[in-house]
């Protein structure tokens, strides 16, 4: 009796010990999958040189790391700074906290159908990839799941932040091409530039051109040399080519809308030569208001006296600034001479 007794326990005993053992393996494997779901950082930045964006909406970009700066996959200029916010998150984002358990399932699903999908390549081979989702409840940090190489990708997501800063994550990564485009269009030394040419095709006083014929310069009004000029002045003018940069991306016209600003003319063509060859031809469009506004003249116009459209040699329209270009296109204020062919305003 005594030795079935015995058995018995004993086979109570290893039932027990086989539990046990199973609830520290499970808990070991749950440790285990815990620490992959938050190892977002990348230690190296410097070894991450491809990063693909994809939102919700369907948006893609992707963009590699060139010789010497950051560019599209087709070679494209990017602004360096927003590459510069991303990397910086790759190696400083830091685990916030998991989301409570009755919370996974609802952020799950909701992640599942719109989300930030950003690709980490390093030294040419994927390494992870980030699905970003909505703000943490606090709005310090961001609820987001992870996809890796040696992990796979993670079952419930993890509310994520960077360190040292107490805002979300998602605006870092965007996938509009508008967005990443470079603003510069002209960021030119003085002695780079060949020529300059100011056309305007329905006022034809305002025209003038620079060109260097040696160490001299030649100014004209309409073909017209002037019989003489301020050299200071005309360094004054191409010393204005040094950082020029368009205002705003396109947001407003549809292609439709941008084909018809296009066969319109323009109220002004700039073309400048650099002395290495490379030539740029700008159109510029004026942008009418509902409301009369005061030009330079004292004239009351129906037109936006603060930005216009301007095409781009790559045929893109964007929105600048009438104060940032007037010093390129007004050419009377560095050379007075012209202004004896303006017609006198009443």
């Amino acid at each position: 009796m005594k030795k079935k007794l015995v058995i018995v326990i004993g086979f109570f005993l290893l039932i027990v010990l086989g539990w046990y053992t199973k609830i520290l393996l499970s808990s070991a494997d749950q440790s285990d999958s815990n620490s992959q779901l938050i190892n977002f950082a990348i230690e190296d930045t410097n070894s991450v040189d491809k990063i693909i964006i994809t939102d919700a909406y369907s948006n893609k970009i992707e963009i590699v790391r060139g010789k010497n700066i950051w560019e599209t996959a087709k070679g494209g200029c990017i602004n360096q700074e927003s590459v510069h916010f991303i990397l910086d998150a790759f190696g400083k984002i830091v685990f916030k906290g998991y989301l409570p358990e009755k919370s996974q399932t609802k952020f799950t699903e909701l992640m599942s159908t719109s989300h930030t999908k950003v690709e980490i390549f390093q030294n040419g081979e994927w390494s992870k990839t980030w699905y970003i989702g909505p703000a943490a409840p606090d709005h310090y940090g961001q609820i987001m799941l992870l996809e890796s190489e040696e992990a796979g990708k993670s079952t419930y997501p993890v509310m994520m932040s960077i360190s040292g800063v107490n805002g979300i994550i998602e605006p870092r990564f965007f996938a509009d091409e508008r967005k990443w485009i470079c603003t510069s269009i002209f960021n030119l030394e003085m002695n780079e530039i060949g020529n300059v040419d100011v056309n305007y095709p329905n006022e034809s006083f305002r025209n003038f051109s620079i060109s260097q014929k040696g160490r001299n310069f030649v100014v004209q009004q309409n073909n017209k040399p002037f019989s003489t000029i301020d050299t200071a002045n005309v360094f004054r003018y191409l010393q204005n080519y040094k950082k020029i940069h368009f205002n705003i991306p396109n947001y407003e016209l549809s292609k439709k809308q941008c084909d018809s600003l296009h066969k319109t003319t323009p109220f002004c063509i700039l073309k400048l030569s650099e002395k290495s060859g490379r030539k740029t031809n700008l159109r510029m469009f004026r942008i009418n208001a509902s409301i009369s506004q005061e030009n330079e003249f004292g004239e009351l116009i129906n037109q936006d006296m603060d930005r216009f459209w301007c095409e781009l040699p790559n045929g893109e329209f964007v929105k600048c600034q009438y104060f940032v270009f007037n010093p390129l296109i007004m050419g009377h204020v560095y050379f007075p001479e012209m202004e004896k062919n303006f017609p006198e305003i009443n």
